[in-house]
């Protein structure tokens, strides 16, 4: 038997923990990283851990407080709290983004105050299921659960306690990726994504397309490679190329002398470009694909699944005569769990802004205690980086669904509340996994977990409330408006506030579904009933081109997309089923040899755009291992060496001038910064080279990263 656990500070010491300023600094630098991984999430549906660099941040920023103040009280209960607080931000962010932009898809309005109301209830919920088996988890099975981050972040924050940890990396990431995301996404001065179509030429002057080439060479993206490493990197590559030079060139192969579209297209495929077939056709390989990767994932997790269930309801039966006086062991009262359980309960039925009724709430209580504690177990064990949400979601997404086609619940409404529900599920399971890691940081250092637990309500809240508008401003600044003529096509469920185009007064409606040749969306339809635009929408829309020429880059949103076909495929049935089944096995033949199915499909639904540039990140970490194995010199590559803090730096820099950006697009001010604007089109002949667009990428963003990264950890400290 091992002997007990003691944490860094002694349960019977008492230090500064919870104070007013602890919890304001959590809550800002949650809200900054919360703003970077709802972008994140938006573009590649990814996120990645916050805990560390607030951790690093935080330190620094105490250290010179107390320095000034001549204070010499040790500090590193008092970083935990920033560090619990600020990381409810991130794991918010992943369960908003990968559930509720789906409605936007499937042509509903997705406002500001649904986002925020979803957001907080999940996020409370996750917490409060997590406080009944914390004992369990964390306590009972410290040696077997080792909670891969939450153990790095105490490390970090022992460190910084004893030598102190500059930020001064995390910084620099910052600092240079958001200057790089100016010169680039902002003045354009190179390509943001270069690409090469190869193609050979047939006879008669015709030509067959071999493959495309496409890499968006972002700071936040090369980041995310970095932090996840060459093979995970390799695999979402692997997929893209799999897309790009196999499935895109052989359905133009063998569709070039088709004359007639095949659903679900309403073009010939000898017109389309590579990215039209994707949009097409492919994307719907890719999502059944990542779907049947999802439920492959979760059906894997299944033992975990069940030990997690009988240790959360065993633990429950044996928290009730529970009374350690100890602080270390001091909880939210059972009792104010319970009932802060009910409330959200009430909150569901009653907020008009949520719209989940009575046998909803009880389903989403049910799957997200069930995934709560699964997320949370599978944390433990593999880490928050492995942890299928996504396919615990498509799961609750898809019982959910099966339930109300069983019951006859098909209405348009019902979509809603169905997504909704998996929304709250997502939220909570995200949440309950961020909050176990910051739990078992807490146990390892000393921290109170009641004091832990109200700073993750905190933390949850405020981070709630921001995201729900910054995914309202993303999806309007980067909306679409391009002109449709569907005649015949009647739509219906008209907004009251009418939009006005090009001088002309339009009235705003919406298709909940495919209606002919017209996909579900949002519509500017004439006083005569005609369709004249399509409002197509900038999270998870295709048209990156409107009316008056004015260009912008989407947000995909993978996971969402995931979403919304699986409700709409059970609700309507009126999916390209081939295309899915398709993909699915895919998924199939990737697991028979062995390889991961869920990242290689993730990698087929994105575009090779994207996961490229994330290869391009694992590559140079790669680069970092091998020089370090050569060298006597060796670098620290863990989840707290330079490379990652300055990966982390990167990405929130990129992200947040991206933000910018989309506000600048918002109010049609993006070209001002523009050098076209101011040079004219001239100069394009520079700007849109691919070979200078990858030069200044590898001088301006992988070099600096590369030698960063090499420098040993002690030079961090």
């Amino acid at each position: 038997m091992s002997p007990p656990h003691q944490p860094y500070v002694a349960a019977e010491k008492s230090l500064t923990e919870i104070t007013v300023g602890a919890v304001v600094l959590g809550c800002i630098l949650g809200l900054v990283f919360a703003a970077s991984s709802v972008y994140l999430a938006l573009k590649v549906g990814l996120t990645v851990s916050a805990s560390i660099p607030i951790a690093v941040l935080s330190i620094t920023i105490f250290r010179a407080i107390t320095r000034a103040m001549g204070n010499t009280e040790p500090q590193i209960l008092r970083n935990n709290i920033v560090q619990t607080t600020g990381s409810a931000g991130e794991s918010v962010a992943a369960g908003v983004v990968f559930t509720l932009p789906a409605l936007l898809l499937l042509g509903y309005a997705l406002p500001w105050s649904k986002v925020a109301a979803i957001s907080i209830v999940g996020g409370l919920l996750g917490v409060l299921l997590m406080i009944p088996l914390r004992r369990s988890l964390i306590v009972k099975e410290h040696d077997t659960l080792k909670y891969p981050e939450g153990t790095a972040c105490a490390e970090v924050l022992i460190v910084g306690e004893e030598r102190g940890v500059q930020a001064r990396t995390v910084f620099l990431g910052f600092g240079l990726g958001a200057l790089y995301k100016f010169l680039n996404g902002g003045m354009h001065l190179w390509a943001e994504v270069p690409a090469k179509i190869f193609q050979r030429m047939l006879p008669a002057g015709k030509t067959e397309l071999i493959g495309e080439f496409r890499a968006e060479v972002s700071p936040e993206l090369t980041g995310v490679g970095y932090i996840i490493g060459p093979r995970v990197g390799g695999y979402l590559f692997a997929g893209g190329v799999l897309s790009f030079f196999v499935l895109i060139p052989a359905i133009k192969l063998f569709g070039a002398g088709l004359t007639a579209p095949i659903f679900p297209a309403t073009v010939l495929i000898n017109t389309m470009s590579p990215m039209q077939v994707r949009a097409n056709y492919v994307f719907y390989i890719g999502a059944g694909a990542v779907t049947a990767a999802g439920l492959i994932s979760l059906a894997r997790a299944m033992p975990m699944i069940w030990q997690a269930m009988i240790a959360g309801f065993g633990d429950i039966r044996g928290a009730k005569g529970a009374a350690s006086v100890k602080r270390t062991e001091r909880e939210i009262p059972m009792i104010y769990v319970v009932g802060g359980i009910v409330a959200l309960m009430i909150a569901m039925v009653t907020l008009p802004q949520i719209g989940i009724n009575l046998p909803g709430a009880i389903l989403a209580v049910i799957f997200a205690f069930l995934f709560v504690s699964v997320s949370s177990r599978i944390c433990g064990q593999i880490g928050a980086s492995s942890n299928p949400i996504s396919g615990m979601t498509v799961a609750a997404v898809l019982m959910t669904s099966l339930i109300f086609l069983a019951v006859g619940w098909t209405g348009i409404e019902h979509r809603v509340l169905a997504l909704s529900i998996g929304g709250v599920v997502c939220i909570a399971a995200a949440v309950g996994a961020a909050t176990s890691q910051d739990l078992k940081t807490g146990y390892l250092v000393g921290a109170t977990p009641m004091r832990q637990q109200v700073a993750l309500l905190f933390g949850v809240t405020t981070s709630a409330i921001m995201i729900g508008g910054m995914i309202a401003f993303l999806n309007n600044a980067k909306t679409t408006i391009v002109v449709r003529d569907y005649p015949g096509v009647q739509v219906a469920n008209f907004e009251s506030e009418p939009m006005t185009i090009a001088g002309t007064s339009y009235k705003v409606g919406h298709l909940f579904e495919r209606t002919g040749d017209a996909p579900a969306g949002r519509y500017l339809v004439s006083d005569a009933g005609r369709i004249a635009y399509f409002v197509d929408p900038g999270i998870g829309g295709r048209e990156e081109t409107d009316y008056s020429g004015r260009h912008v880059q989407k947000l995909d949103s993978p996971k969402a997309q995931i979403m919304a076909l699986v409700v709409d495929g059970i609700l309507t049935q009126k999916l390209p089923w081939g295309l899915i089944l398709i993909g699915a096995f895919i998924a199939v033949v990737m697991e028979i040899l062995g390889l991961p199915s869920l990242a290689v499909a993730v990698g087929t639904y994105l575009p090779i755009s994207t996961s490229a540039t994330i290869f391009m990140g694992g590559i140079v970490r790669w680069l970092v291992e091998r020089r370090s194995a050569a060298s006597s010199q060796k670098a620290d590559t863990g989840d707290s060496g330079p490379g990652v803090l300055f990966s982390s730096g990167l990405i929130a820099g990129g992200a947040i001038l991206g933000v910018g950006i989309a506000a600048l697009q918002a109010l049609r001010k993006d070209d001002f910064i523009s050098i076209t604007h101011w040079m004219g089109d001239g100069v394009t002949s520079v700007t849109e080279n691919a070979i200078v667009a990858i030069a200044m990428y590898v001088l301006l963003l992988a070099v600096p990263l590369y030698r960063v990264a090499r420098r040993p950890s002690s030079t961090n400290l």
